[in-house]
């Protein structure tokens, strides 16, 4: 399912932490099977870490680093900006009647008492935590089991921000991965406001991490019994994996490589290449646009798309759509030389594309550092060639409302200062794009460039 840009229930945080006076997030969100306690708070949020600590990782609780043949463990790190991380090892029961975990403590030294934590990655985030499902953890006495388990057990949630394909990658699916990865897919996952639709959309890339069945946790009242359990998640860099901090060392791309082998039968049956042009015995290279259907709309996509092929491009465009499978998605990008695409959620499927190929995000006005933080230099540091299309203010249908000289267009950092409702009215909800063609010809010729360049290396 590619991220749905005309969700009714939206929330977008805007961030902009290297314009000078502003200390905003940005983000779209789009909340969905929710009841009444999830309404969402719209408001500034200030820069919760320094930027050092941005890929800094839990200082005690690190994936696959802590342990002991048959120690008695009960540990909770609240340490890191983004997530708190607790550990339990030894006799631990899921007695989900209570909300709780508990570990049956055996040995004196055994710490006891009670945490609470909310098993998501935006601790920092109020407004946001304020609606995740909390989860009791605590020594405490011994109750039967109804479920023996022999591997351990990772607890996550989809609640918060999930809805949105870019929360579900970056705050979901990836900190799942870093912090289950090292257990070889024996672990029983246990999800806390566990959707459906969240299983049936992810369950090909869930069974590449673990090779037992979901738990709900919410919904399955039995007493399930493990020898070791981790809830929350542990989190990195914005859509990044750092490999200091992981057992083997592994990247963002050993993630994607993890979704080519969850989408591998429906990769079997990619579309036929594009036959060789003329001039060309490696064909023509494939571009995929991702088309905005609310704001930030590429106004001349016809004219883009013809340029496109005048140049030698085979052009495919993909449109939001909620009933489009993610397996069909990644085969059509998996497949392309080239993504395009303007600023927003769905610029999250450049994890689809394979390392090597072109990605070019349009980024219009007021968008600049988002646009780089959360899909630029992540898509670099997979691989890709990132081409940041930076719109002037003419190619802005701003320049339709506001005088040429306006601070609207010559400063959106200043227009910053104004709060959280001023940029999101006018630079996310306001804006759209006509592209300069000779300008964007430039562009192209340099994707088209590359795109064969990294065709020719494939061939070989």
């Amino acid at each position: 399912m590619l991220a749905d840009d005309d969700v009714s229930s939206r929330v977008e945080l805007h961030r902009d932490l290297q314009w000078p006076s502003a200390s905003y997030f940005t983000m779209e969100h789009h909340p969905r099977d929710r009841g009444s306690r999830h309404n969402h708070h719209r408001r500034e949020l200030k820069n919760p870490y320094q930027e050092e600590e941005r890929s800094s990782g839990h200082s005690v609780l690190l994936p696959g680093r802590l342990g002991g043949t048959g120690d008695e463990i009960f540990l909770c790190d609240r340490s890191h900006p983004r997530s708190d991380v607790c550990y339990l090892k030894g006799d631990v029961r899921m007695d989900s009647r209570s909300s709780s975990f508990v570990l049956v403590a055996k040995n004196a030294s055994t710490r006891l008492g009670e945490e609470r934590i909310k098993p998501y990655t935006r601790k920092w985030e109020q407004s946001c935590m304020d609606i995740v499902h909390e989860v009791r953890v605590r020594a405490g006495a011994e109750r039967r089991c109804d479920v023996y388990h022999s591997v351990p057990a990772v607890v996550f949630t989809t609640g918060g921000y999930t809805g949105n394909v870019y929360h579900e990658f970056h705050d979901g699916l990836i900190p799942l991965y870093i912090t289950s990865q090292h257990l070889n897919r024996e672990v029983v996952f246990v999800g806390v406001e566990l959707h459906n639709w969240w299983l049936t959309k992810y369950g090909d890339v869930i069974a590449q991490m673990s090779n037992h069945p979901v738990i709900d946790f919410d919904r399955d009242e039995r007493i399930h019994c493990f020898p070791e359990v981790t809830v929350g998640l542990h989190i990195h860099d914005e859509m990044a994996i750092e490999p200091s901090l992981m057992p083997g060392n592994q990247t963002i791309v050993d993630f994607r490589n993890l979704l080519d082998a969850a989408y591998q039968e429906e990769l079997a049956q990619a579309p036929e290449p594009p036959p060789p042009s003329p001039a060309s015995s490696i064909g023509q290279p494939r571009l995929t646009i991702i088309a905005r259907n609310d704001t930030r709309v590429i106004l001349n996509l016809d004219e883009i798309v013809g340029m496109a092929r005048e140049l030698g491009f085979w052009v495919e465009i993909r449109k939001p759509d909620r009933t489009s499978e993610l397996k069909r998605i990644y085969r059509a990008l998996n497949s392309s030389d080239v993504l395009l695409g303007v600023h927003g959620a769905a610029m999250t499927h450049f994890l689809f594309m394979r390392p090597g190929s072109v990605f070019i995000q349009v980024v219009p006005l007021g968008t600049k550092w988002a646009a780089a933080a959360y899909y630029g230099q992540p898509a670099q540091k997979l691989g890709l060639d990132y081409i940041g299309y930076e719109i002037e203010a003419s190619e802005s249908s701003l320049s339709d409302r506001y005088d040429e000289n306006d601070t609207v267009l010559t400063d959106p950092a200043k227009i910053s200062t104004q709060g959280w409702a001023v940029v999101k009215e006018i630079y996310l909800e306001g804006q759209n794009v006509r592209l300069s063609l000779p300008r964007f010809k430039r562009t192209l010729l340099d994707a088209r460039r590359k795109a064969m360049a990294f065709r020719l290396r494939q061939r070989w």
